[in-house]
């Protein structure tokens, strides 16, 4: 287990942990959430042996082996397969041992690195890389090419990867989600559920964390707090305990106050000077309760448009793409006031290609794009980030775009976002990708929009946030149409979905549980096309024969255990019939036989709870032997 005993952190003069407590159970996966700057990355240093502590104790288990995701690339020019197979240290050293014993043909040593091989799931090794990069929506050919052919955030997801394939105890993922898309997401919680190690995560995603954790760790106010459950299940073990907190915070206050009146009012005086001192001692003793500080530092919304279109936008027989390439056709749309649309699909389907062209951003290579006479577009995508300028302060940014405007009222307007007194002065070149995203957010709310097209508009932002740009778009009144990886959004702020795939826009029948079934279907319908492709791969012949002979040996002991399993239920059902031909005989049921019914009934109930059992496993190890047998037959 992991043991965290009273223990001090401290970065420069600023204190992030202080007499803190922790203990995590192995196999217990919790996610880690706090406020920006609380201490959450620098705990992760301090787990992975990159930090000292300043005080107390921390105890890992010395054998436990620690993977985490990597925030940066250096070698740039490695292959995107390669890099994620170096995540497997183990595999990678068992590799090169063995060319070296190769090139000194040395035998014995061989035969024995085979071996370690095996153990290491080595001869897996390439598949199981491949199968995470299909997951994290790479393409085959997209997993041979050189890691600077990718984007900051396609880099992102493969040192995602390259965490996953380390063999590991003890997993820890800082924001895993930031740059995934929702169908890589809904692949990574399936992934994480079955992660058989301990898990921490960080992450401002309510509804991933709702759906991988079974603990929360909140850092707030230099502790470490242990929640039982997902977020929804701290939102309101907290909300109770902080209730609880304020009215004792609300009582001490009454105490400590009657305490200070009878100091101020009888320590002058002998008679009394004993009691106050007493007082005295006992108010210095009081345990200090902090005020239950629970408002978000955000608070906003999106200024409404003073006019408005019967419709605001459309689309008729429209096809979508760039110069040289088509993405979507046939497009049909047709966008009214009030309308709340959210976009599905999987990666690289056209979803941000549709938003960027209701945006004006691309043209439409044909059919019709329609705007009413009132259209006001809000607009918000990642790549607006990098065109605020570095060198102007929010202020500045939104004097720019309100030049006429009181001073004082941008100043307010600006505050509800969090950039108050001096931060509004800054200059952005320093600031978080959060605070940017907030920024870009705040000018498009200051423009009255009465159409908000959204793409990916939570990347970055924390809990907080999320919460109130979720109550904004609720009470916003305009039309939204957004792309969003974050459930908990789309759930509260949509009332329709269209399903962006193959090639078309259509209008998806379902809920979000829905969608990722569709995905799952979708996904199985993708898989022969990358089994194709993938055989025309340079393929290792030798670690093909090699990969066979160890599935032919797996596959013995799960025939003979679907064998033995299958003659213990022959075994078991013609118990079965014995005992229920007994419990035909109408003479059983006379109250003289009322003893050996009881006994048969209870007979029949243990053989039928023995024949589930055997069942169970009989499928299990039919499944198994199924799934090993397929392996080969690919192979082979």
């Amino acid at each position: 287990m992991i043991r965290l005993e009273n223990i001090k952190l401290q970065r420069g003069p600023q204190i992030l942990l202080n007499d803190a407590s922790l203990t995590l159970h192995p196999k217990q996966k919790a996610g880690f959430i706090g406020a920006n700057g609380a201490g959450k990355s620098s705990l992760f240093a301090l787990l992975r042996g990159q930090l000292n502590l300043d005080g107390g104790e921390l105890y890992i288990p010395k054998e436990w082996r620690i993977a985490h995701m990597r925030q940066e690339i250096t070698d740039q020019s490695r292959l995107a397969i390669d890099y994620v197979l170096d995540g497997d240290t183990r595999l990678r050293s068992i590799l090169k041992q063995l060319t070296e014993a190769e090139s000194k043909h040395e035998g014995a040593q061989l035969a024995h690195l085979h071996t370690e091989l095996e153990n290491a799931d080595g001869y897996t090794a390439e598949a199981r890389a491949r199968r995470l990069l299909s997951g994290l929506g790479f393409s085959n050919e997209e997993m041979e090419k050189p890691i600077k052919h990718f984007s900051g955030g396609w880099q992102m997801r493969l040192n995602l990867a390259q965490a996953l394939m380390c063999p590991s105890d003890l997993l820890l993922l800082d924001e895993p989600t930031n740059h995934l898309d929702l169908d890589a997401i809904i692949w990574l919680e399936s992934w994480l559920k079955s992660y058989q190690g301990t898990l921490v995560l960080i992450s401002h995603d309510r509804d991933f964390l709702d759906s991988v954790v079974d603990h929360i760790i909140h850092l707030e106010q230099q502790k470490l707090t242990l929640y039982t459950g997902g977020y929804s299940a701290f939102e309101r073990t907290r909300a109770e305990r902080l209730a609880q907190q304020q009215q004792a915070y609300e009582k001490q206050q009454a105490q400590r106050a009657h305490m200070e009146s009878f100091i101020s009012r009888f320590k002058a005086k002998a008679t009394k000077a004993r009691q106050a001192q007493s007082r005295i001692k006992a108010l210095e003793r009081l345990e200090e309760l902090a005020p239950a500080h629970v408002d978000s530092p955000f608070n906003f919304s999106f200024r409404e448009s003073d006019k408005i279109s019967s419709t605001l936008l459309g689309l008729r027989e429209a096809v979508l793409g760039y110069s040289d390439k088509t993405v979507l056709s046939n497009v049909k749309l047709h966008v009214v006031p009030g309308a709340r649309i959210g976009l599905l699909g999987p990666n690289g389907a056209g979803k941000s290609t549709l938003i960027k062209t209701l945006a004006g951003e691309l043209l439409l290579l044909s059919g019709q794009l329609t705007q009413g006479e009132n259209l006001a577009v809000g607009y918000f995508a990642q790549h607006q980030l990098e065109a605020l300028d570095d060198q102007a302060s929010p202020l500045l940014h939104l004097q720019r775009i309100a030049p006429t405007e009181r001073e004082q009222t941008l100043r307010n307007f600006l505050g509800g976002f969090d950039f108050k007194g001096d931060r509004c002065d800054e200059v952005i070149t320093n600031f978080s990708g959060g605070e940017k995203a907030r920024l870009a957010l705040a000018l498009i709310a200051w423009q009255k929009p009465n159409l908000l097209l959204l793409d990916e508009p939570t990347n970055h932002l924390d809990l907080e946030m999320r919460h109130a740009l979720t109550m904004a778009l609720q009470e916003f009144s305009g039309a939204v149409l957004v792309v969003s990886h974050d459930r908990h959004l789309l759930k509260s702020t949509t009332d329709e979905f269209l399903l962006v795939a193959n090639g078309k826009v259509d209008s998806f029948e379902g809920d979000l549980d829905d969608y990722a079934r569709w995905l799952i279907d979708y996904r199985a319908l993708q898989q022969p096309l990358n089994t194709k492709q993938s055989t025309d791969d340079k393929v290792d012949k030798k670690a093909q024969r090699q990969q066979a002979a160890s599935l032919r040996q797996q596959l013995a002991p799960y025939k003979k255990e679907a064998d033995k399993l299958e003659k213990t239920l022959e075994t078991l059902q013609n118990q079965l019939v014995v005992i229920e031909e007994k419990l035909a005989d109408s003479n059983l049921y006379e109250a003289s036989q009322k003893e050996n019914l009881r006994q048969l009934l209870e007979q029949q109930a243990n053989l039928k709870n023995q024949q589930a059992t055997a069942e169970e496993s009989w499928l299990i190890a039919l499944e198994q032997l199924e799934s090993l047998q397929q392996q080969l037959s690919a192979i082979d």
